[in-house]
């Protein structure tokens, strides 16, 4: 029997596949967009609009919009919800998306179990076709040098051999040394030198260390994006994003971790190495995002809340998260 400490509520063995927790919801975005200043000639609005794939069932979408929207298709499977109003508003434009979502745990118990076993073996993945974009670098994340040999010192000290192990070291390196602390300045950009550096901040942060030291290594790693739903079943508004991460390796397939979650929550530090549980929501998958249509601005270092531009200059959106439980396992 394939023992998993606090990975799932029942252990799963050789023969039995773990009962995956779930969650679903009912999750409502709204945006407001200011009237734009005045003279301007054209005016954009950009919405993540979540995604279903092997983690999340999007149903019953509905869009209330005042003026004619699209919804398009981005990189790596994003979505967006896309407007451009023929004439300048006169009033605030307001847009509401509402969706039914159910979320499931992401377990990856060959990130935790002895090779060899059946429950330990790689099952037949699809392959994604942007795996050498998850070896590339980001803006933020740079894979120069001196973050290689970071990385190669981390993983020296572990005595790590394998993808696995180094992805292991780099993790358990992250949790012990990095302070989820949302203080002073630098924190939330992801940006792996102030992460580095200042040893503390958000699940950007965390993630741009995991992220670009796997990288650096030839580990391919991902990032995601979406919002965190507290653990008690109910209904409220959702204040802020969450972010976490994949890698991959050959014998695993993709490995899910979330590195700021274990920070926080010192008891499911193991279950976070192989794990994403069913409390979120996924937006949007990469960084240093183009959107669809393209923006007049730089790619957006990630794309979770609404973005507007009027006449090609951002324009700041007001927006307001909230979920109400619907059933729950």
């Amino acid at each position: 029997m394939l023992l998993l400490a606090a990975l799932v509520a029942q252990p799963a063995t050789a023969q039995t596949a773990p009962v995956l927790r779930s969650r679903t919801f009912q999750l409502t975005s709204t945006a407001t967009v200011p009237v734009p200043p005045a003279g301007t000639k054209t005016l954009d609005l950009w919405l993540p609009v979540p995604h279903a794939d092997a983690s999340q069932d999007v149903r019953d979408l509905k869009i209330e919009a005042p003026v004619p929207y699209k919804i398009e298709k981005g990189a790596y499977g994003n979505e967006m919800l896309h407007l451009r109003p023929s004439a300048m508003p006169t009033a605030p434009l307001v847009v509401k998306l509402t969706a039914q979502i159910t979320r499931r745990e992401h377990l990856n118990l060959r990130a935790n179990g002895p090779t060899g076993t059946t429950a330990a073996k790689a099952k037949k993945e699809k392959a994604d076709p942007n795996m050498a974009r998850w070896l590339a670098p980001d803006r933020l994340v740079p894979l120069d040098a001196k973050i290689k040999q970071q990385a190669e010192e981390v993983v020296a000290k572990a005595n790590a051999k394998t993808p696995l192990e180094k992805a292991r070291a780099i993790y358990e390196h992250v949790v012990s040394t990095v302070t989820y602390d949302k203080t002073g300045q630098g924190w939330g950009r992801g940006d792996i030198y102030y992460a580095c550096d200042a040893r503390r901040g958000n699940c950007t942060d965390f993630h741009a260390i995991v992220i670009g030291y796997c990288r650096s290594l030839g580990i391919p790693a991902r990032f995601s994006i979406g919002l965190p739903l507290p653990v008690e079943r109910g209904r409220g508004e959702v204040k802020g994003y969450h972010c976490w991460a994949e890698f991959f390796t050959p014998e695993t397939g993709w490995v899910p971790v979330d590195a700021s979650e274990a920070a926080k929550n010192p008891d499911k530090r193991n279950y976070f190495f192989g794990a994403h549980d069913e409390n979120r929501v996924e937006f949007t998958r990469g960084r240093d995002l183009e959107l669809t249509p393209k923006q007049a601005g730089p790619p957006l270092n990630y794309f979770v809340y609404p973005y507007a531009e009027a006449d090609g200059k951002p324009l700041e959106v007001g927006r307001v998260y909230e979920f109400s439980d619907i059933t729950a396992q």
